[in-house]
């Protein structure tokens, strides 16, 4: 048989869910890693590091020495090239390097790609 509460346990229970501060549920650890890695930069050397093996292997051990993967701008590959002799080879072949880097990294959604001359660090 259940006993009844008396009046001053049932005015400490209401004082209690009166009082009671809500407590949000944990986060999982995997949304907080995303935010994390996010915030850090993270993801974005590794989508960098990525889009260098799929350029590296669109271009070729030729011109790739001569080359360097800039920041991917409204689906527009920034490359910097040592020289405008590489520079003009690569203009040549750029409608067939924006269809090779489609296949080889369709998560960057590269539809052009702009050349610039400057250092290869």
């Amino acid at each position: 048989m259940k006993r009844q509460p008396d009046q001053e346990e049932q005015f400490l229970g209401e004082d209690y869910r009166r009082r009671r501060v809500p407590v949000r549920p944990a986060k999982t650890i995997g949304s907080v890693m995303g935010q994390l890695l996010a915030k850090k930069g993270y993801g974005q050397v590794q989508a960098a590091k990525s889009c260098e093996l799929a350029w590296q292997e669109a271009v070729g051990s030729r011109l790739g020495k001569d080359t360097r993967c800039g920041p991917i701008r409204g689906g527009i590959l920034e490359v910097t090239v040592n020289s405008s002799l590489v520079l003009q080879e690569l203009t040549f072949l750029k409608t067939q390097l924006v269809k090779q880097l489609a296949t080889l990294a369709p998560e960057h959604k590269i539809t052009g790609l702009k050349f610039k001359v400057g250092p290869i660090a």
